[in-house]
């Protein structure tokens, strides 16, 4: 069976060009501090706080490059602390999404919507998915064996040229398995 990397994604945001500049002033740019498992993506130096109706989290790491959009993902225990209900969603897909408040060095931010549950996706490059049979969008099954064996279902295929091969989960579910990032997840053909 193909064997998979797991990354385990932290709460994080995407930030629009505009909302970027209304939090850290007209023209900022963000700085890398590491690179991810994508090409071209990158954890900022920058960081930002958010407000929900419940509560709060400071130093929520901004991904880059910005994007169309802003974009917030947290896990449903994050949710539960900031006092919101976002569904599980694809990437980029926030319509009727809760929205929050988003505090920068330089101002704040108040989203309409933005916020959700990241559905679990692998990125497969071409070559991968051509290999396997995979189709882009198809829903798999995954098995996780770390302290506390899992198995995934509807796990969202995601194919293209820009990606590299790896498995996306958010902290809750990395700890329900006991896996963390760099461990391997068993694709069930």
């Amino acid at each position: 069976m193909p064997m998979i990397p797991i990354g385990v994604s932290a709460r994080h945001i995407h930030l629009s060009q505009t909302d970027l500049f209304s939090l850290f002033g007209e023209g900022y740019e963000l700085s890398s501090f590491k690179d991810l498992s994508q090409p071209g993506q990158f954890a900022a130096q920058e960081t930002v706080a958010i407000l929900g109706p419940k509560g709060q989290f400071d130093k929520v790491r901004i991904l880059g490059p910005v994007r169309p959009q802003t974009q917030i993902e947290v896990s449903r225990t994050d949710a539960f602390t900031l006092g919101i209900h976002p569904p599980v969603r694809e990437s980029g897909h926030i319509e009727g999404t809760p929205g929050l408040r988003v505090f920068g060095p330089k101002g704040e931010v108040t989203l309409e919507q933005g916020v959700i549950v990241a559905a679990r996706h692998i990125h497969f490059h071409t070559s991968d998915a051509n290999q396997w049979g995979i189709q882009d969008k198809q829903l798999l099954r995954v098995q996780l064996r770390g302290e506390r064996p899992l198995i995934f279902e509807d796990v969202i295929a995601r194919v293209s040229d820009q990606f590299a091969l790896d498995m996306h989960i958010d902290t809750d579910e990395g700890n329900a398995a006991g896996v963390k990032t760099g461990d391997n997840a068993e694709l069930l053909l």
